[in-house]
């Protein structure tokens, strides 16, 4: 009886405090969402099994997919590291932003959409890859590569201050990234850039794959034996053919293995033996004792099994696809180790996660590797995206979008207005419904990098949901035209076809529209 009126009185108090609280704060109030934006190096959607792979199977980032959205036609502005980063972080095509090829330097001081984040109470975070040049601004706390990183034992610019840690780099990133959710501050909603390196060049697996793929013979593409035969001279002045590659530095075989003059590979000037010796140096005695275990046996059928023209290719695309593929397996890994935290700490429901790579990437097509070309396997991106709190799962989207559009969505989703200086669209109508009547339905292309790496001469165009219009110049002054509708491989140029020449004076007109309405300069 002496507790009833303990119990009475908290009752009444419990009571009172229900009827003075304001209707805004209820459980009806709006959340405002986590994001986390997954970004590999490389990482062709031929390498993902949501894209129907016949490579590989990627759970995890399928896992994403069948949760939220697959989109069918993502693509990036500048196919190129440093560039498609830039082009993220402003929303603004790398004329503008002023990063226009990699050995470039960000200004830092110019609008990002995690500054505004910040000013709106977002804490933000980057991990991993950035490859701008200057420091990180605009994040409450970063962890970068110094440049490319390694792929074991990098070291990180944490916060200003550089370190190295031990272990393969796609495992440590994603550490770095957990250690920080773990430590933020939750009564903040967060923006997390998750950025690995893999599946860049030179594609070293970690131990514990190596061999994963042992066994398996990847399929040539249709396309491995292109002949440029209808091609302006762009498409052979490239230096990216997979026949060039390096045997050492991107096959993983020593001086001992071969003559000088057979390690054949582009970039005349360059050492790759240096390289190849100084990611060896940089390997602990227990990770150098996996690596040489590894390949003594396929080193030693090298040497002992000299091969014909022909089938020295095809051996070099078999060792370039399992190490590609095998870096390719870690990252997936690592994902399933991030939606595994979201789901064990609550937070899966109220985060948009987003997976895509910084470009496509050649895996053969064309004899290639590396990107860089407005060709399809470079300029398409892969992109699937969740956020459960908002978005159907089992979605796909057919609409052009393009890493432009990024930045804008992440504000969008967060309540923040969107600089009249960024020139892509908010995803989130393609996320949450049918597209727009009036969405795009071509894009603007032009890439800079030339003298540079791989010698892919600079250019620009335009493609539309079925031609493809590109500009090769100064150097070159040569057009190509494709119908992807009928040539979906690209093998075909129809620039001199006089049924097309109607066509290629429209698409012309609307080059220059799409120029001007992205302030392009004449030069």
């Amino acid at each position: 009886m002496k507790k009833m009126p303990f119990l009475i009185l908290s009752l009444l108090l419990f009571l009172a405090s229900c009827n003075s609280s304001d209707p805004s704060e209820t459980t009806t109030k709006p959340t405002r969402p986590n994001i986390i934006f997954i970004m590999t190096d490389d990482h062709t959607s031929r390498a993902m099994s949501c894209y129907g792979s016949d490579l590989l199977q990627t759970p995890n980032i399928d896992r994403i997919a069948r949760e939220g959205v697959l989109f069918r036609n993502s693509f990036v502005t500048n196919s190129l590291c440093g560039p498609s980063r830039a082009v993220l972080l402003t929303g603004k095509y790398s004329h503008l932003n002023g990063f226009r090829q990699n050995g470039d330097v960000f200004d830092g001081s110019q609008t990002t959409f995690p500054k505004l984040l910040q000013q709106v109470g977002y804490q933000t975070f980057v991990m991993g890859k950035w490859h701008l040049g200057s420091l990180p601004t605009g994040f409450d706390k970063y962890s970068v590569l110094v440049d490319q990183g390694p792929y074991y034992n990098p070291d990180l610019i944490v916060d200003g201050d550089t370190t190295r840690f031990m272990g393969y780099t796609t495992d440590i990133i994603t550490d770095q990234a957990l250690q920080t959710l773990n430590d933020r501050d939750t009564d903040k909603p967060f923006c997390l850039l998750f950025h690995h390196k893999a599946p860049h060049r030179n594609w070293m697996p970690n131990t514990k794959h190596l061999g994963f793929f042992k066994g398996k013979k990847f399929p040539l593409p249709e396309t491995f034996n292109d002949d440029y035969a209808t091609r302006s001279d762009a498409a052979r002045l490239q230096d990216m053919r997979i026949e060039n590659m390096f045997l050492s530095y991107d096959l993983k075989m020593m001086p001992d293995d071969y003559e000088k003059d057979d390690n054949t590979g582009g970039m005349k000037q360059s050492n790759p033996e240096q390289w190849w010796a100084n990611d060896l140096a940089r390997l602990t005695p227990e990770q150098r004792s996996a690596w040489d275990a590894y390949y003594a046996p396929i080193r030693q059928d090298f040497r002992e099994n000299k091969r014909g023209a022909k089938d020295l290719l095809e051996w070099k695309y078999q060792r370039y696809m399992e190490d590609y593929l095998s870096c390719v397996v870690s990252v997936d890994e690592n994902i399933g180790r991030l939606l595994a935290y979201l789901d064990s700490t609550g937070l899966a429901q109220n985060t948009i996660v987003v997976y895509t790579s910084d470009q496509g990437f050649y895996t053969g097509e064309h004899g290639w590797y590396d990107k860089r070309f407005m060709y399809e396997q470079s300029l398409r991106m892969p992109l699937v995206a969740r956020y459960p709190a908002g978005v159907k799962p089992g979605q796909t989207c057919d609409a052009m979008t393009l890493n432009l559009d990024f930045a804008p969505t992440f504000l969008d989703y967060a309540g923040v207005p969107i600089p009249a200086e960024m020139q892509g669209r908010s995803l989130r109508p393609l996320l949450e419904g049918p597209p727009p009547a009036d969405w795009r339905k071509d894009l603007f292309y032009q890439y800079f990098e030339y003298p540079g790496a791989h010698q892919v001469r600079k250019h620009y165009g335009i493609r539309t949901e079925r031609y493809k219009l590109i500009h090769y110049f100064p150097e070159l002054d040569a057009w190509e035209l494709y119908d992807l509708q009928n040539d979906p491989n690209e093998l075909k140029n129809l620039i001199n076809d006089p049924a097309q020449q109607a066509n290629i004076e429209e698409l012309k007109t609307r080059l220059i529209a799409l120029r001007q309405q992205y302030k392009v300069p004449e030069s």
